[in-house]
C-alpha cells in the first residue's frame, strides 16, 4: 500500500472528455497515503457536478477493485483551468503564435498566411487557425475554400480534420459556411466555434501553430489568451499614425498584467510602394519607418518591412501566397520575416518562462496605453 500501487489503480480511470486515463495525464495530486486510508486530488475538464460525482465514483471503485483489503478513500475533485486542459490536448504543438492587428485592412491575414507557408518552406510543420469569425480569409488565400471538413474517431471522439495546402493544416469557420454566407453570431457563439477549431481538430504533431486573429481587442482575444498558452503575439500595422494608434492598442493589452503574453514583434506591411515598371524605387505613400518607432518605442523588434505590390494582392485573390513566388522582392520579403520570427522565437524560449494562463474576466483588462 503505497503511492505507487494507488496510481497504478487508477491508471483504468478515463478522463472522459480527453479519453486518456488520469495518471498518464498527469491529473492526480496531493496524494496522502496512510496505513488505512488513501487520499488525493483528480482535476478534470468538466468542473459540473454531476461530472466530478462521476469521477470521486469511479476513482473509489477502482481502488476497491485493485486492493484486496478495504481502505478509506477520499477523493477530491476539481475542475481544469481552460489553460491546463489545452496543455493535456495540445501537447504536441511546440508553439502556438498569434498575428493580430488593432484594426482591420492592415494586411494581418496576408501576413499570417504567408508566415505559415514560409515556416512550412523552412521545413517546420506548420498549423494554421483562421479565428477572424466574422471575416474569414485562409480558404481563398489557400485556395481550399470549397474544402468541407470531415470528421475522424480520435481516442473514441469525433475530431475535425484541418485541410492542408502547401504544408499547412488549415482550420477556418468558412469552412463551415457558404462562399457567400454572412455568420451573424453573437459574442458566445463565435467563441465556442473557436474552442472547436482549438480543441476539436486532429493537429498532430505540429511546429508552430499560427492564429490569424481578427482585428481589435474582444471577446475572440480574450478567449485565446484564456484557452492556450501563447508563445507570443505578433503585431501587424501599416506606416501611418492611424494604425500604429491602434497598433499600440493591441501591444497594450498582451502587456496587460493579467494576459502578459510575450510581443515577439511588429511587422509592417505596405511599407512603401513599388511599381512593377520601377522595381527599384520606393515610394512611401502610407509615411515612413512608422512601425520601426513603435518597436523601438516599445523596445521590441521589428520582424519585418513587407512592400505594397500588385503581385501580392493577386497572389492573396489567386489562393497561392507570394512567398511561394521565386526571387521576388516580395518573397524575400516574407522568407526575411520568417527567418526573423524563428530568430525571435528561440531567443523567447531560452530566455523567458513559459507563457502562465490566468482567467480573464469580462470586463477586467484595462488598457490605459
Amino acid at each position: 500500500m503505497n503511492k505507487d500501487s494507488l496510481l497504478k489503480a487508477l491508471s483504468n480511470v478515463a478522463e472522459p472528455d480527453l479519453k486518456k486515463d488520469i495518471v498518464s495525464l498527469d491529473l492526480v495530486s496531493d496524494i496522502i497515503v496512510s496505513e488505512t486510508s488513501f487520499s488525493f486530488t483528480v482535476s478534470i475538464q468538466n468542473a459540473a457536478l454531476h461530472a466530478r460525482k462521476r469521477m470521486k465514483e469511479a476513482c473509489e471503485f477502482a481502488v476497491e477493485r485493485f486492493f484486496d483489503k478495504k481502505y478509506e478513500v477520499s477523493v477530491k475533485v476539481i475542475g481544469m483551468k481552460k489553460s491546463e486542459a489545452s496543455q493535456k490536448v495540445l501537447p504536441n504543438i511546440k508553439n502556438i503564435i498569434a498575428v493580430t492587428s488593432g484594426k482591420g485592412g492592415v494586411g494581418k491575414s496576408t501576413v499570417a498566411s504567408n508566415l505559415a507557408v514560409g515556416l512550412s518552406k523552412k521545413g517546420f510543420k506548420v498549423g494554421l487557425i483562421d479565428a477572424d469569425i466574422y471575416g474569414p480569409s485562409a480558404p481563398l488565400m489557400f485556395d481550399c475554400q470549397h474544402y468541407r471538413p470531415v470528421s475522424k474517431v480520435v481516442d473514441g471522439k469525433q475530431m475535425i480534420v484541418p485541410a492542408e495546402n502547401y504544408g499547412v493544416k488549415i482550420l477556418s469557420i468558412g469552412f463551415f459556411a457558404e462562399l457567400n454566407q454572412a455568420i451573424v453570431w453573437r459574442g458566445p457563439m463565435a467563441v465556442k466555434a473557436l474552442n472547436q477549431l482549438l480543441f476539436d481538430a486532429v493537429w498532430g504533431d505540429l511546429d508552430y501553430l499560427i492564429i490569424d486573429s481578427p482585428p481589435g481587442t474582444g471577446d475572440i482575444h480574450l478567449s485565446i489568451v484564456q484557452a492556450l498558452p501563447l508563445t507570443g503575439a505578433i503585431i501587424v500595422s501599416t506606416p501611418q499614425n492611424i494604425a500604429l494608434a491602434d497598433a499600440r492598442k493591441a501591444i497594450g493589452m498582451f502587456k496587460l498584467d493579467n494576459i502578459n503574453v510575450p510581443v515577439l514583434g511588429i511587422v509592417e506591411n505596405m511599407s512603401w510602394f513599388t511599381p512593377e515598371e520601377l522595381p527599384d524605387s520606393k515610394y512611401f505613400i502610407f509615411g515612413k519607418e512608422g512601425a520601426s518607432q513603435l518597436a523601438e518605442k516599445f523596445e521590441i523588434p521589428l520582424l519585418g518591412e513587407i512592400p505594397l505590390v500588385q503581385s501580392i494582392r493577386e497572389s492573396g485573390d489567386a489562393g497561392r501566397p507570394a512567398v511561394l513566388q521565386q526571387d521576388t522582392p516580395s518573397q524575400k520579403a516574407f522568407m526575411q520575416l520568417c527567418n526573423n520570427v524563428v530568430d525571435r522565437i528561440e531567443w523567447r524560449n531560452s530566455n523567458v518562462e513559459p507563457t502562465k494562463v490566468v482567467p480573464v474576466e469580462y470586463g477586467e483588462p484595462k488598457c490605459s496605453t
